[in-house]
C-alpha cells in the first residue's frame, strides 16, 4: 500500500467512525416524537436561544480576538509568551472547570460587586454569553494569529512606505489578506459556542425557557432516561451545526469561484 492510499484510508476510518455513531442514533429514532419534540416551545425556544447566543458570543469572540492575534502575531512585548500560553487555557482543561473558575469568581469580592453593581451573569442569559466566550475566545486568537502569521510583514511594510498609517495598513492589507482565516475562525468559533455545555451549565445552569440551551437539553433528557427524546434533540443539533458549517463552506467556495 502506498503513502497515498495509507492517508486516505486513515481520513475514511476517522469519517466511518464518526458515520457510525451517527447512524447509531436512527436505532431509537421515533419519526412522530422527531416532529412533536421539533415543534414543542420548549425546544424551540432552545433552538433560538442557542442560535442567538452563539452568534453573540461569536461576534464578541472575533472582535476582541482579531485584534489579539496581530499583536502576537507582529509585535514582541513585555508578557507575550505568558499571554500566548493563557490562550490555550480553554483547550488543557474542560469546559466544566473552566465554569467552575468562573463561578468561583463571582463568590470573591471583585465577583460579587460584578454581579450586585453590574450585570447579573449566574442563572441568565448573560452567563450563556460569558460561558460561550470565555471558551471560544482564545480557540479564535489562535485561529486568526494562525492566518495573520501566514502573512509577509514586507506587505505592510511596503503600504506604510507609501503614506499608509500603521492603523490603515492593518486594515487594507493585514485584514483582506487574512479575510478566509478570519472567516473560518469564525465558523469554528461559532460551532463551538452552538455546542457548548460544560461552562454553561455551570454557570448559567439549566432553567427550562430561560438558559436551557440545545446541549443542556439533551443532557436532561438524558438525565431523565428519555433516550429517543435525546437522540431527537442531538440529531437537531447535528444538523444545525454541520447543516451550517456545509453551507457557508459552499457559498464560500462559491464566492471565491466568482472572484477567480
Amino acid at each position: 500500500m502506498t503513502f497515498k492510499k495509507l492517508a486516505i484510508s486513515m481520513s475514511f476510518a476517522v469519517f466511518v467512525v464518526y458515520g457510525v455513531l451517527i447512524l447509531s442514533l436512527f436505532y431509537f429514532y421515533n419519526g412522530r416524537l422527531f416532529f412533536d419534540t421539533l415543534i414543542s416551545e420548549r425546544t424551540l425556544f432552545s433552538i433560538r436561544l442557542s442560535l442567538f447566543t452563539a452568534t453573540v458570543a461569536t461576534l464578541i469572540s472575533v472582535f476582541f480576538a482579531i485584534p489579539s492575534a496581530y499583536a502576537l502575531s507582529r509585535f514582541r512585548f513585555p508578557g507575550r509568551q505568558m499571554i500566548d500560553t493563557i490562550l490555550e487555557l480553554p483547550m488543557i482543561i474542560s469546559p466544566v472547570a473552566l465554569g467552575a473558575v468562573v463561578l468561583i469568581f463571582f463568590n470573591t469580592p471583585p465577583g460579587v460587586f460584578v454581579q450586585g453593581k453590574g450585570i447579573q451573569f449566574v442563572f441568565t442569559i448573560y452567563g450563556i454569553f460569558l460561558a460561550q466566550f470565555i471558551t471560544t475566545v482564545g480557540i479564535s486568537i489562535r485561529l486568526i494569529k494562525a492566518a495573520m502569521d501566514e502573512i509577509p510583514v514586507r506587505y505592510e511594510e511596503v503600504a506604510r512606505t507609501l503614506g499608509a498609517s500603521p492603523a490603515k495598513a492593518f486594515f487594507t492589507v493585514t485584514i483582506p489578506l487574512s479575510k478566509k482565516g478570519i472567516i473560518a475562525a469564525s465558523i469554528l468559533t461559532w460551532a463551538k459556542a452552538l455546542g457548548e455545555f460544560g461552562a454553561t451549565i455551570t454557570i448559567a445552569g439549566s432553567m427550562a425557557m430561560k438558559t436551557e440551551t440545545i446541549p443542556i437539553a439533551i443532557f436532561m433528557r438524558l438525565a431523565s432516561a428519555d433516550i429517543e427524546g435525546t437522540v431527537v434533540l442531538v440529531l437537531i443539533l447535528i444538523t444545525i451545526g454541520l447543516g451550517t458549517l456545509y453551507g457557508v463552506r459552499l457559498l464560500t467556495r462559491k464566492a471565491t469561484a466568482l472572484i477567480r
